[in-house]
């Protein structure tokens, strides 16, 4: 099993609505493109609730093999939806691993 841990803080300038639309954007993005890869055993987008959190959206995603990874991350629909995520996010952290 591979799991696959993303985390991002959104831009600064964004107002709070702002945050708050592209924060549920980001989520509705990357939930459907699970929908859409095979191997994909489990992918969850949870956004910022709590305050001794300090980055305000998670990816949390586990796959069959590296392969269904790769495959996941070079999808037309995973492509477009970072495109949308780099234009509202100011960092990103990732943390693979297999079990």
């Amino acid at each position: 099993m591979v799991h696959h841990i993303v985390l991002w803080n959104l831009k600064e300038d964004l107002s709070e609505q702002e945050k708050k639309e592209a924060a549920l954007e980001i989520k509705r993005r990357l939930e459907a493109v699970a929908d859409t890869v095979e191997d994909v055993v489990s992918l969850e987008v949870v956004i910022k609730s709590m305050e001794s959190s300090n980055k305000e959206i998670a990816l949390i995603s586990r796959f069959e093999t590296k392969e269904a990874l790769k495959a996941y991350q070079v999808s037309p629909a995973h492509v477009e939806a970072g495109g949308y995520i780099r234009t509202v996010t100011a960092g990103r952290s990732c943390f693979d691993y297999e079990e």
